[in-house]
């Protein structure tokens, strides 16, 4: 990455492990495991098999960082357990999960959450890739100084009752609320 570049993608391979589902409506439970930085393996492939549990590396996706996230990033590396984001998405057939992104950032993966429809799965970071990430941050990051607010000084506790529209002349009052009208 030249240092004009103010993104980076790295290639990241996911590793799904299922196991024998505990209840009789879900056969297979699923869960994302591992990240594999550089790896190019094709889609679904079995990594391991034991105990009735199969793991596969299920698909490659590309991690991209962005220089305008790395608040996000900074967040992540200080939490008690930095990860990846690995989310996944149901679908019809076997097998049945789609690879949908990975992220560095909890506000991205935050979002995906929201939605309900897909799956956010954590995953630990890997050294390789924490360095890598920290390296990013340190190129990239900009402190932005907090600014408070500052309130107009306009003037809330007028009563404003009655006064209608000032581009319209008016013979009487337009709206005058019930508790201040004089019989």
């Amino acid at each position: 990455m030249s240092p004009s570049k103010r993104s980076l993608e790295l290639s990241l391979g996911v590793v799904i492990r299922r196991l024998p589902g505990v209840t009789r409506w879900a056969k297979w439970s699923w869960k994302a495991i591992a990240v594999l930085p550089g790896s190019d393996h094709g889609a679904w492939k079995v990594l391991r098999e034991e105990d009735g549990a199969t793991e596969f590396h299920a698909g490659t996706l590309t991690l991209s960082l962005h220089a305008g996230e790395t608040e996000a990033y900074i967040h992540n590396l200080t939490a008690k357990e930095p990860s990846i984001y690995v989310i996944m998405r149901h679908r019809a057939g076997d097998p049945p999960l789609d690879l949908v992104l990975v992220t560095a950032s909890p506000y991205e993966a935050q979002d995906y959450t929201d939605n309900g429809e897909d799956i956010v799965e954590r995953v630990p970071l890997p050294d390789a890739l924490r360095g890598v990430i920290a390296d990013f941050i340190d190129r990239h990051h900009v402190e932005e100084p907090f600014v408070k607010r500052k309130r107009d000084r306009s003037r809330v506790d007028r009563v404003e009752d009655g006064r209608g529209d000032p581009r319209i002349k008016q013979t009487g009052d337009v709206y005058r609320a019930p508790r201040n009208v004089v019989s």
